[in-house]
């Protein structure tokens, strides 16, 4: 069911799409005719909800917005980090149900402390940073320096994602042999709940 290196290939083959095809514009929902599929088109899902976000952040950051424009892209973080956590619980609540039936993972196994739909989201945001890091090692007008700098970050982003792929592989192949287990582990993201931040419900007319 899970694969790191199909995790791997899928979030770099939907970030170059994403990118060729103004700026991410909608495509159409591939309907998943097998588990293995669904599986894969959850874990897109969540790698979108990130490519959302790193873009609409960058929008933030752009010089001579307004103060009107920095609000609304704002709410707009708010809304598509909510749905980044969301889709990562997601991800856990697939892997678990699929393994419920096989009675894992075992109460007895040592508890990891990152499920897996985590560890996805930040294999996600890897695939981000490389895909911009060689863009901007490919940059021709770039100033001196700045080609070998991203070179020389792209040669540790590298190294941190195939790390972090193996260890997933590790804790899923641990689950699978009942020697390791893994929760669900709910996010519980406080910003957007009118009836939990101050921030909001304090500010409604009595």
């Amino acid at each position: 069911m899970l694969s790191a290196e199909a995790i791997l290939a899928l979030h770099d083959q939907r970030t170059h799409a994403w990118h060729e095809s103004q700026l991410g514009a909608a495509e159409p929902e591939i309907a998943a005719d097998t588990l293995e599929q669904a599986w894969m088109l959850a874990v897109a899902r969540q790698h979108r909800a990130n490519f959302d976000l790193w873009h609409i952040e960058d929008e933030a950051r752009r010089p001579g917005a307004t103060d009107a424009e920095l609000a609304q892209v704002k709410r707009r973080i708010d809304r598509t980090n909510q749905l980044r956590n969301d889709l990562a619980e997601e991800l856990d609540r697939f892997l678990l149900d699929w393994l419920a039936p096989q009675h894992l993972p075992a109460s007895g196994a040592a508890l990891h402390s990152e499920s897996p739909g985590l560890i996805i989201d930040r294999l996600s945001i890897l695939a981000l940073k490389i895909y911009h890091t060689r863009e901007e090692a490919n940059r021709i007008d770039a100033p001196p320096g700045h080609v070998q700098r991203n070179l020389d970050r792209l040669a540790i982003l590298l190294e941190q994602r195939a790390d972090l792929a193996g260890c997933l592989d590790s804790l899923w192949q641990e689950t699978l042999a009942g020697q390791r287990r893994f929760k669900l582990y709910r996010q519980l993201k406080m910003y957007n709940d009118p009836s939990l931040n101050p921030a909001i419900y304090q500010s409604r007319p009595a």
